[in-house]
């Protein structure tokens, strides 16, 4: 378990990140993370879930239209 302090910034309140946890995110400086609420806690992840909800539609449509894009791609 890693402790993190809250800290004032600006008019905000945030937590710096251990150079360890954010290699393990594979994170850096300016990179987005997201806070998910699960059932368990909060997860801190790179993985955006609405992203991989449009990448899951964009591969369906594809295995679907294969024809269709094979074609176009001529």
């Amino acid at each position: 378990m890693i402790s993190l302090k809250l800290t004032q910034i600006g008019n905000s309140v945030g937590i710096a990140l251990p150079k360890a946890v954010l290699e393990r995110l594979h994170a850096a400086k300016g990179d987005n993370l997201f806070l998910v609420e699960t059932p368990e806690g909060f997860l801190l992840t790179p993985y955006d879930p609405a992203m991989a909800a449009q990448l899951e539609a964009a591969e369906a449509i594809m295995r679907e239209d294969r024809d269709v894009l094979k074609a176009l791609a001529k």
